[in-house]
């Protein structure tokens, strides 16, 4: 089995920020399991599925990961989708369809299967709870609704686009909600997870701290 960090938290705490920068520093494969949860999303969105239809529909979508130049790309049926499953829209969608059981375990095989192979770090809302409840190192990693919204609304004016701050907090602190209160695998801290409130820390800070965590299981 690999030396596995498993990174939960809710939407806008900086989850794949963080795994990406630990990755890059100890040499480990990221497995971005968000991005393969809005990669079904977009499919499903694609295919105009209604909720009573995702059982069905989920079928269709074929979803891996691969590398290129050193960059994670997520395909959907063959196509490289990096560029479309970041959208809010797409994130939305991914709340309602993730909690469905054939879509979870369509990809949780998947996720367990790169965990036993290599050293990872894998990141999403139920990673410690359920894909790798036996991972070495686990942390919920979370910040104040209001610093989530605030990091999304300058990640998107940056890249130009148009958006409210207060919407978007909105549309976060319901997100929370949505993935808290869930039937299946719900977002919450694991019992053996360590705390780590990003609100007021760097990015170098929070992948340190989660580094050291690592030193101390005896993982250089």
């Amino acid at each position: 089995m690999g030396f596995n960090i498993a990174i939960d938290g809710p939407a806008g705490a900086g989850k794949s920020t963080i795994a990406k920068k630990i990755a890059a520093k100890k040499g480990y494969i990221y497995v971005d399991t968000g991005a393969m949860y809005r990669a079904m999303a977009l499919y499903l969105l694609r295919e105009k599925a209604t909720p009573d239809e995702i059982d069905e529909k989920c079928k269709g979508a074929d979803i891996t990961i691969g590398y290129d130049n050193g960059e994670q790309v997520v395909y959907l049926n063959g196509e490289n989708v990096n560029p479309y499953i970041r959208t809010e829209e797409v994130g939305r969608m991914a709340s309602v369809s993730s909690p469905n059981p054939r879509v979870r375990k369509k990809l949780v095989e998947l996720q367990q299967k790169l965990a036993a192979d290599a050293d990872v770090v894998m990141d999403g809302r139920d990673i410690g709870t359920c894909v790798l409840p036996d991972a070495q190192v686990k942390v919920y990693l979370t910040a104040d609704s209001h610093e989530r919204a605030l990091r999304r609304y300058k990640e998107l004016t940056g890249k130009g686009e148009a958006c409210d701050l207060s919407t978007i907090e909105k549309d976060i602190i319901e997100r929370d909600h949505q993935d808290m209160t869930r039937e299946i695998s719900p977002l919450k801290q694991a019992q053996d997870a360590v705390l780590i409130d990003s609100s007021h820390m760097s990015i170098d800070e929070v992948a340190d701290a989660i580094i050291a965590l690592c030193a101390e299981c005896g993982k250089k």
